[in-house]
């Protein structure tokens, strides 16, 4: 028996079409698993007491990656008791609580603790950027009766874009921004960290800018031990909040990416087609690509 030629091995157009298609879904599985992966980050909030040396400092820093629906303050408004929470005591438990029922898929937090000038405090949440694009934050200014910082309106700080990359890098608050919540008397005497604030009475005024009336508190003695000097103007530098962000894979996205490339490769394996050792079989091969002789 005369030994057979065996042609080399020929792609056909169907098999070519068959890793085509394969590849088509893949590369829409990674696409997707990516942009699972892109929507939630790991956010760094960094806050920074700017204020001069012996000036004012803060209590801690009440955040919230949300969705632009819960409104703390409005200026001219009466300021409710979420604010007032923040305003006078610094506590924030109330702020807290309704931010949570105004918006259910808030992610929050709390900055620190008390913030002398010059020092700064780090805090780290996982934010889902696809459903929390906006920032909201609060703090007290100590030594006052009721004066606070933060953003009047909810949406003003929009901190994620679309695709989940930052817009904002830093929040910088001046002196001009500082709050008045209008809900306590002006006394020094009751102010926090420089009196005692169980002192407070009501003012039932409404909220507005005030920094001015914080050189009324220069000379008295602070909580920390260092005689208040306000050394402030309307321009000054009181409060920076800064951002970094870095993208934390969800493990769901793991498992679909797991589960996927497993399936395309099952559905490869089911509709591939063995190659026959024609030698085994004696049957004699043709190069298609060569008309037989006839």
């Amino acid at each position: 028996m005369s030994p057979h030629l065996v042609s080399p091995l020929r792609i056909s157009p169907s098999t070519t079409a068959r890793t085509t298609l394969s590849a088509v879904p893949a590369a829409l599985l990674l696409a997707l698993c990516a942009q699972a992966q892109a929507a939630v980050v790991d956010v760094t909030v960094t806050v920074e007491n700017l204020a001069p040396t012996n000036s004012i400092s803060f209590a801690p820093l009440h955040v919230g990656f949300n969705n632009g629906s819960f409104d703390a303050f409005n200026l001219g408004g009466v300021a409710n008791p979420a604010i007032i929470s923040v305003a006078e005591g610094g506590a924030g438990d109330v702020w807290q609580a309704a931010f949570a029922a105004a918006d259910p898929t808030a992610t929050r937090g709390t900055v620190g603790g008390l913030l002398l000038p010059g020092a700064s405090s780090s805090l780290s949440l996982q934010v889902d950027t696809s459903i929390n694009a906006f920032f909201t934050f609060a703090a007290m200014v100590v030594p006052s009766n009721d004066f606070f910082i933060g953003n009047d309106s909810p949406t003003e700080y929009r901190l994620f874009n679309a695709d989940g990359s930052l817009n904002l890098s830093s929040i910088t608050v001046g002196a001009s921004e500082i709050w008045d919540a209008g809900s306590e008397l002006f006394d020094p005497a009751a102010a926090a960290f420089v009196g005692n604030n169980d002192l407070r009475r009501d003012q039932q005024s409404v909220v507005a800018f005030n920094f001015a009336e914080l050189a009324a508190f220069n000379g008295l003695g602070t909580g920390a031990g260092y005689t208040f000097q306000s050394n402030l103007s309307a321009d000054s530098g009181v409060y920076r909040i800064s951002f970094e962000v870095s993208p934390v894979p969800e493990p769901g996205s793991y498992a679909l990416m797991a589960a996927g490339l497993l399936g395309i490769g099952l559905l490869k394996r089911r509709r591939s087609v063995p190659i026959t050792d024609q030698r085994r079989t004696g049957a004699p091969a043709t190069d298609e690509r060569t008309p037989a002789a006839g």
